[in-house]
């Protein structure tokens, strides 16, 4: 099963779903090569991660990425697959953090999509010689999807 859900639930970014679809299909797909999978990407307002993260994480405000792995006991057959679980995205996050690391937002998104895609493979970065791992893999990922796909087009 390779089923792949993002849905666009804030308006202050336009984002090209599509588009956006294609990167992270070309991610799971062709980079991590993963045979099974079932993601859900959810762009979302301040608000509303604000909220998640204090529902979920007791964690005041907003913040760029929150990822729910689904393999540990949420979803019947999660476990069986390489790959469980839903990605939550505020792409007016990724806009401060873009201007903050002279980047565009555009990859900001995809690189969160990334950084939350490595969550759910195992990766962790509480710690700083795990958070140093996880950072390398990510900007190796995030080189060649930049090389594929002209990441700009994120833009709606």
């Amino acid at each position: 099963m390779r089923e792949l859900q993002l849905r666009n639930r804030q308006r202050a970014q336009a984002v090209n779903i599509k588009f956006l679809r294609e990167v992270t299909r070309a991610l799971l797909d062709e980079e991590l090569k993963l045979g099974s999978y079932e993601l859900g990407v959810a762009l979302v307002s301040p608000a509303k991660m604000a909220e998640t993260n204090w529902e979920f994480l007791q964690h005041k405000g907003s913040t760029d990425v929150i990822t729910f792995d689904y393999r540990e006991g949420y979803s019947e057959g999660a476990a069986e697959l390489e790959l469980a679980g839903e990605i939550f995205i505020s792409p007016a996050d990724a806009r401060k953090q873009a201007k903050e690391f002279s980047t565009t937002w555009q990859g900001e998104l995809v690189r969160y999509v990334t950084h939350g895609v490595l969550h759910l493979r195992g990766f962790d970065d509480l710690e700083p010689a795990k958070r140093k791992i996880m950072k390398r893999e990510e900007n190796r990922l995030m080189r060649r999807l930049s090389a594929r796909f002209d990441l700009r087009n994120v833009a709606g």
